[in-house]
């Protein structure tokens, strides 16, 4: 009996995927700009997205940071991601935090606290 050939032990290299729901969301999302330290101060910002929140929004240019929130891709057609605003809120109370009084722990200004075991989800 002849053995069957040992696969390859690695794959060839494969593109990164995108971070996003498409290529043209990364795109404009990862779109640097060197006038404007935040992206809501950009004229030319037209989406946002808030990774401790997972929201996408239209940014609204009215002189502050509002953005309207978007549930599908206004590229591809994709279904964003739910929010987890209210749980984001929910899990800091958990621990006896309060985001206006408290300080946050950094985790918790990006998507991090996702990732931890006593987040409920």
């Amino acid at each position: 009996m002849t053995p069957s050939p040992t696969p390859p032990t690695s794959q060839p290299s494969q593109p990164s995927p995108a971070r996003h729901c498409c290529e043209q969301m990364t795109a404009v999302l990862d779109r640097p700009c060197g006038r404007h330290d935040d992206p809501l101060d950009c004229p030319d910002a037209l989406i946002h997205f808030s990774p401790k929140f997972q929201e996408y929004g239209i940014v609204i240019h009215d002189g502050g940071a509002s953005v309207s929130v978007i549930d599908y891709c206004p590229w591809c057609g994709h279904r964003l991601p739910e929010s987890q605003r209210d749980r984001w809120f929910e899990e800091l109370e958990r621990r006896g935090i309060d985001p206006w009084e408290d300080d946050v722990p950094p985790e918790f200004e990006d998507d991090r606290w996702l990732a931890e075991p006593g987040a409920r989800g």
